[in-house]
């Protein structure tokens, strides 16, 4: 089994400087925390991988193939590989476990 905490994560992930943080990976699956300042930006590209974005806090806007949502706290979006999408509008400092299928990265060409 392996097993995780959130404030554990969150504290390896603040430490390194990084918006996101891979802490599982096998072949099938890979999850991460990201996390996402008050007024910050999301950078991220569109992946070669679907992703399913579970909220654990904050709140923000979410952009998905030009269809918007608000998020907070409990809110499950769906983004399909290759797909346009983008986290805004961020009014409470955004955490997010980030689920992709397979592994991410795995259908990157080259």
């Amino acid at each position: 089994m392996e097993a995780f905490e959130i404030d554990t994560l969150e504290a390896e992930r603040a430490k390194l400087g990084k918006l996101y943080l891979e802490f599982l990976r096998v072949p099938a699956l890979s999850v991460g925390l990201y996390v996402i300042e008050a007024g910050g930006t999301d950078p991220q590209q569109p992946h070669t991988e679907d992703e399913v974005y579970y909220v654990e806090s904050g709140a923000a806007t979410v952009t998905v193939v030009g269809e918007e949502r608000a998020v907070s706290a409990g809110s499950i979006v769906y983004v399909a590989a290759n797909v346009e999408h983008r986290f805004h509008s961020i009014t409470e400092e955004l955490r997010l476990l980030v689920f992709f299928a397979p592994a991410e990265y795995t259908n990157k060409p080259g």
